[in-house]
């Protein structure tokens, strides 16, 4: 990516070294820490790893945050991820209007305090709906590239990418619609309903990519398909395959490899939100 010297957000807040101690003992290892014990009980991956880090009941939290330094960071990984969200900026304010609120990036290490509880890092990237935030450990692009095999500085671009697309959905009423739905239905209409939200969440990921790539020039020969590389990585498929060897469709939250690699594509390929109703599609 061409991303040197482009404008940064100031919707950055810099929490690395202040954050609340390690949940559970989890920390960078906890992934596949998670994929051991799932191999072993038979549990969905996926399910453990909220389960241990209490994110799957969005409670609030009862104390505030500490607030960190807000504005750009000095070192060269938090300056990319500070270009990113500010390319998003531009992206979807052209793209909704007024109706679209910036949001705003903690970053952290080891674990992070937010309106949504304490979350250890073993998780990855995440956005609380209840403070409008995307929540980012910068190691976990060292995860991504060891681990699970999707280097690249598209494909960090896509996980914070594929993060404000989540706060997309909050704008726009969506998320708050689905949260309503999956209080009715069952517990497997209510997965099914969760990799409806992830897959439109990639797609607004590529539409980000599009708009980049054709109006600021910032992609590179060969980004594109490290970030559809990056969203084969963390297809609940591959990652129930790491942890048992076969999967269980029923329990998937996020979509197959190729469920997640379309998605993102077709992003990609149009710029057009229109195009990522995830709801509205019979055939993911």
């Amino acid at each position: 990516m061409r991303w040197e010297g482009q404008r940064e957000s100031d919707n950055i807040e810099d929490r690395r070294g202040m954050g609340p101690a390690r949940i559970g003992g989890l920390g960078l290892g906890g992934l596949v820490l998670v994929l051991a014990v799932s191999y072993f009980t038979g549990a969905n991956p996926l399910t453990l790893i909220n389960m241990l880090n209490g994110v799957q009941s969005m409670t609030e939290s009862s104390a505030p945050p500490e607030p960190g330094p807000t504005g750009p960071p000095s070192d060269q990984l938090g300056k990319f991820a500070s270009v990113v969200l500010a390319d998003t900026e531009t992206t979807w304010n052209a793209l909704l209007g007024q109706r679209y609120e910036n949001p705003h990036m903690v970053l952290f290490s080891g674990a992070v305090q937010s309106a949504c509880g304490t979350t250890s890092s073993a998780v990855g990237p995440f956005y609380c709906p209840g403070d409008h935030k995307l929540y980012l450990d910068l190691s976990f692009f060292d995860e991504m590239s060891k681990r699970l095999g999707a280097p690249g500085d598209f494909a960090q671009a896509y996980v914070i990418a594929h993060e404000v697309g989540h706060h997309v959905q909050n704008v726009m009423g969506i998320a708050q619609k689905v949260t309503r739905l999956q209080r009715q239905v069952s517990e497997k209409e209510h997965n099914a309903l969760s990799v409806r939200m992830e897959l439109q969440a990639d797609c607004f990921a590529g539409v980000w990519g599009h708009h980049a790539k054709r109006e600021r020039n910032l992609i590179e020969p060969g980004d594109f398909e490290e970030g559809l590389r990056a969203a084969s990585a963390i297809g609940d498929d591959r990652l129930q395959k790491m942890a048992r060897g076969h999967v269980q469709p029923e329990s998937w939250t996020h979509g197959s490899s190729e469920q997640r690699m379309t998605w993102l594509k077709r992003g990609l390929e149009t710029g057009d939100p229109n195009v990522c109703d995830t709801f509205s599609n019979n055939r993911l």
